[in-house]
């Protein structure tokens, strides 16, 4: 499976919160899922930190290095995307996310429960 980790569930991962759903564990674990960080989260937990909202490793490359996890650029064909998308989330990260999950094919792993209101594939554990 090709998955991009919500910066949630990136952040329950890197912190082994007990919040992260046992199932969507199982899958960023497998050794056959290829699991990508977009650079929106890296962007958000940035600014989250900054402004003292947030405790995140100061060392994300290597911490996401370590974690066999791949980084995702953003690109003017994702924000072009991000830009169109219907407003049922008004989030701007997470809008990147559901945007380049639709245009790279990817699953997000994600809580949120706004991101059904959009046509982007979620890891699904029922």
């Amino acid at each position: 499976m090709n998955l991009l980790l919500d910066t949630h569930i990136l952040l329950w991962w890197l912190g082994d919160d007990p919040d992260l759903p046992e199932g969507m564990a199982r899958v960023i674990a497998d050794p056959a899922s290829t699991v990508v960080v977009s650079a929106a989260s890296a962007w958000e937990i940035a600014i989250k930190k900054a402004s003292g909202r947030l405790e995140a490793p100061d060392d994300l490359r290597e911490v996401l290095e370590e974690n066999a996890f791949g980084a995702l650029s953003i690109t003017v064909a994702h924000a072009r995307e991000a830009g169109a998308l219907p407003a049922h989330h008004a989030d701007p990260f997470d809008r990147m996310l559901i945007a380049q999950a639709r245009l790279e094919d990817l699953t997000i792993a994600t809580v949120d429960r706004r991101f059904p209101s959009y046509d982007v594939r979620l890891l699904d554990l029922s």
